[in-house]
Order: C-alpha cells, then structure tokens, then sequence
C-alpha cells in the first residue's frame, strides 16, 4: 500500500492511503503522519476482515510515496 504524504501549508503533514478510502490524517511531523496512516490502515483492515469485507491484495504493507 502506497502511503502519499504532503506538507500543509500551515506546515502539518498529511499522509493519505489512496487504496483505503478514508485514511488520511494529520500528523505535526513527517514520520508522526506515516505512522498514524499505516496505524489506521490496519485498524481498516482489520475492521473489514471482521465484517467479512474485501481488502486490497497486498504485495508488501506499506511503501512510502516520493
């Protein structure tokens, strides 16, 4: 899973996981934003797995965008 991150411009980091549609998340930090990301894509995953739910084939967990 490709995680995508941006810088705001008020200077906040925003990570996004295109592949999971609602993870995104802030983070005050470069690496604090990846984590958050990869931490709420697996609580996703999880979730889905539970509700008998579809998630992406996964060649590798995650992989940080350039």
């Amino acid at each position: 899973m490709i995680v995508e991150i941006d810088r705001e411009a008020d200077g906040r980091w925003i990570a996004e996981i295109p592949e999971l549609p609602g993870v995104i998340v802030y983070g005050d930090t470069r690496d604090e934003a990846i984590a958050r990301a990869e931490a709420l894509a697996l609580r996703v995953m999880a979730d889905r797995l539970d509700n008998g739910e579809a998630i992406p084939e996964l060649k590798e967990v995650f992989a940080i965008a350039s």
